[in-house]
């Protein structure tokens, strides 16, 4: 499978946790950073008025605000004898007004020349971007420099692309012929999910999941999710070309209503593809299972081993039970399943979300909750996590244990 390379959107990036002086509050209206020598690594030494620029705030809820303004960055000394002194100044707008102390800052350089501000206070958020722009040290208060190249510069694997998405940045698609030609026999119309996972798994017939169940799980979700962009699109475009028109003007309304329902229906798909995807592994790995069985107070796992039989069989050993939820992005729906299974003391719960907060990943701990997350995106975790985290195979290993006891 080609993939783009993480140089082919950016040049480098700074990053820096904010003061209060670089926040536009009562006691500053500045709306200015101090040209350091890390941005000058970034920007260089030429002045460049109203470099158009992309100002994100994003959470670790999904929620985002984003809005379109410019930065202009210039030595205040030019001309004078005295050493140069930069200063980067930035319009205000919805989103640096959000900014407060504390929030980290990225600043990125794109390949076309214009920036891309990201403002965040969730340090999962933080992770993913210090991982995904190859930054080796946490930022703190004095900008850090990066460059894109070399070891730095990425593939845009899965967990590339999932963070790139929460930003709204969609790349370039290296494999667009090939999957285009996948597609055709769907015109513009979505296909049901399961229907679009099959072809996923069979437009890659050398994946197995018996072999490697992690990398299989990846590489699936990885191609449903560029079959399903690349319709999407066509849908998209098909819709927009016809207009939204109404017998009063401008269908406000309609536009408004055809936007929500493109971000749903991403955001269901992903879920069901992530279990579709699941079934099929237990299935090549031979392991009983129930989908969306259900247990107490009408509450149903995603998946239950070995079955809805066993677990509402009161002689049935608790200890040979299991339960996994599947939740392709987590923010803090992660306490749902801690009361879906009352028989089962320790959940599992299985996800794609890469670079989770320590702090997270410590609480479901203290919760008895186990994090499954496939083997390809331990690595966007850190180290003292990763020796906590479970792969997918070492789930499969303790589920067949407990069914063959």
């Amino acid at each position: 499978m080609r993939r783009g390379m993480l140089s082919d959107l950016f040049i480098g990036v700074v990053a820096k946790r904010l003061t209060l002086v670089e926040t536009i509050t009562p006691r500053s209206n500045q709306h200015e950073f101090q040209g350091t020598q890390p941005l000058r690594r970034l920007l260089g030494d030429a002045d460049r008025r109203g470099i158009p620029t992309r100002f994100i705030w994003i959470t670790g809820e999904q929620e985002a605000l984003a809005e379109d303004g410019f930065m202009s960055w210039s030595n205040v000394r030019k001309g004078k004898p005295r050493a140069p002194e930069y200063h980067l100044y930035y319009s205000g707008n919805a989103v640096t007004e959000l900014m407060q102390p504390g929030d980290m800052l990225f600043l990125a350089l794109r390949r076309d020349g214009t920036i891309l501000v990201i403002v965040t206070p969730s340090a999962t958020i933080q992770n993913q971007l210090v991982w995904l722009f190859g930054i080796e040290k946490q930022p703190e208060f004095a900008f850090t420099f990066q460059e894109i190249e070399g070891e730095r510069n990425a593939e845009l694997d899965f967990a590339a692309r999932y963070i790139l998405d929460e930003l709204g940045i969609e790349p370039e698609e290296p494999e667009a012929d090939r999957l285009d030609i996948l597609i055709e026999p769907f015109g513009l119309v979505f296909p049901k999910t399961r229907v679009f996972s099959e072809l996923a798994r069979t437009s890659l017939p050398e994946i197995s999941a018996l072999d490697d169940p992690d990398g299989a799980l990846v590489m699936w979700m990885e191609r449903e999710e560029q079959l399903f962009r690349r319709l999407e699109r066509r849908i998209v475009a098909e819709r927009i070309g016809n207009g939204f028109h109404s017998p009063d003007g401008a269908d406000v309304d309609g536009f408004l209503a055809f936007s929500l329902g493109v971000q749903n229906r991403r955001k269901a798909r992903a879920g069901q593809a992530l279990e579709n995807h699941l079934e099929a592994v237990f299935t090549a790995q031979r392991i009983r299972y129930a989908r969306g069985a259900e247990t107490e107070n009408r509450n149903r796992p995603d998946f239950l081993f070995p079955g809805q039989e066993e677990y509402r069989d009161t002689d049935f050993p608790a200890s040979r039970l299991t339960m996994l939820g599947a939740k392709s992005t987590l923010k803090d729906r992660w306490r749902q399943v801690l009361s879906e299974a009352g028989r089962i003391e320790e959940k599992h719960l299985l996800t794609l979300e890469p670079g989770i907060s320590e702090n997270q990943t410590d609480e479901m701990r203290a919760k008895l909750l186990q994090l499954v997350v496939p083997r390809p995106l331990h690595h966007t975790y850190r180290p003292p996590q990763q020796a906590w985290l479970m792969d997918l195979a070492g789930f499969l290993q303790i589920v067949r244990e407990r069914q063959d006891a």
